[in-house]
């Protein structure tokens, strides 16, 4: 039963200490029941909300030229993430995984940048962009096709990765027939009929021929190597037989000499210039001028026709099988002319 004059105690109080009492009671066992559940539920929201936040946001790391950075995004494909994180694409190039793929956490996204290459081939240019790929793939690109035999630099499983150029060798093969002459050899026989240095040809040689088959191979349409692939002999060459002289003694004007050779030569003549001759002697009868590389300077010579003479002189017109004799007046000099003669160079 309630207590009656406490009711009424509490009613004759003050408002404002009657609230007071009140605020200082403890709450009902209800009350600490639906503080605890709210608190409850807001957690489990919280550790919903924050599930969720993780599962949708991906970290991924972009390559983009080599260069490598995190980032965080909600979206779900890589073309989107790439266009979330501003990275743009040239027309040819491409992103491993393909911008399709769906993201996951922890994808590494490459970024491989497209750049120029230079295609020669046919006496063409073929320009084309392209991302890192084999030589073989670049010509497909550029839809060149190759021959059994042509070359290619760099190799064709050379893989380009930077601006640079690809040279297509066009080879082909072709085999000819060639001709050739083959010399003669010359064989000496000695002739004791001639004198020292005195050569007659006895009988004349003749080229023999050959006939070649070559494989010829051409480069961008210039011959660069020749191989033989058979060889016939179509006539054989002849040899020619050379008679050289073996005498090596001589009678001339009652003297009997020994020679070291004896030349044809062509002789002219020549008369007084007032100078003194190459060997500082004064002109006479007997000095003739030579070629010193053929005759040398003081030697002792005999000359058909001429005489006994010695190699004092020399002049610019005298060069090779030449011989200029000294006459003592322009008249001698003119009725000996221009003529061949036997030079005899004594020992």
């Amino acid at each position: 039963m309630r207590d009656d004059t406490t009711d009424l105690t509490e009613r004759l109080q003050p408002g404002p200490l009657r609230r007071a009492k009140r605020l200082t009671d403890p709450p009902p066992s209800g009350d600490w029941r639906r503080w605890g559940t709210a608190l409850g539920i807001f957690a489990g929201i919280a550790i919903i909300l924050f599930g969720i936040y993780n599962l949708l946001q991906k970290d991924i790391i972009l390559d983009v030229d080599g260069e490598q950075r995190a980032v965080g995004t909600f979206k779900a494909t890589v073309g989107e993430a790439l266009a979330e994180a501003g990275v743009t694409l040239a027309e040819k190039d491409r992103v491993d995984p393909p911008a399709q793929t769906l993201l996951k956490d922890d994808m590494t996204l490459h970024i491989i940048r497209a750049f120029p290459i230079t295609v020669f081939a046919d006496g063409k240019s073929h320009e084309l962009i392209t991302t890192p790929a084999s030589v073989r793939d670049i010509l497909a690109q550029a839809a060149i096709q190759l021959g059994a035999l042509d070359r290619v630099e760099p190799a064709l499983d050379a893989t380009v990765d930077k601006p640079s150029t690809v040279r297509v060798v066009r080879v082909t093969q072709e085999e000819v027939v060639e001709e050739q002459s083959v010399p003669f050899r010359t064989e000496q026989k000695p002739d004791n009929t001639l004198e020292k240095g005195l050569r007659k040809i006895v009988s004349r040689g003749r080229n023999g021929l050959e006939r070649n088959k070559m494989l010829v191979t051409y480069e961008d349409g210039e011959p660069v190597k020749k191989d033989l692939i058979a060889q016939q002999i179509v006539r054989s060459p002849v040899n020619q037989v050379v008679a050289m002289g073996t005498i090596d003694h001589v009678s001339r004007g009652g003297l009997d000499f020994r020679i070291r050779e004896a030349r044809y030569m062509v002789a002219t003549a020549y008369t007084h210039t007032g100078r003194n001759t190459a060997s500082g002697a004064y002109p006479e009868v007997g000095m003739v001028a030579v070629d010193t590389t053929i005759i040398p300077m003081g030697s002792r010579l005999y000359v058909e026709g001429y005489g006994f003479a010695r190699a004092a002189d020399r002049g610019s017109a005298i060069v090779g099988e030449r011989i200029d004799l000294f006459m003592e007046s322009p008249e001698e000099a003119r009725r000996w002319g221009k003529r061949t003669t036997k030079v005899y160079v004594i020992e």
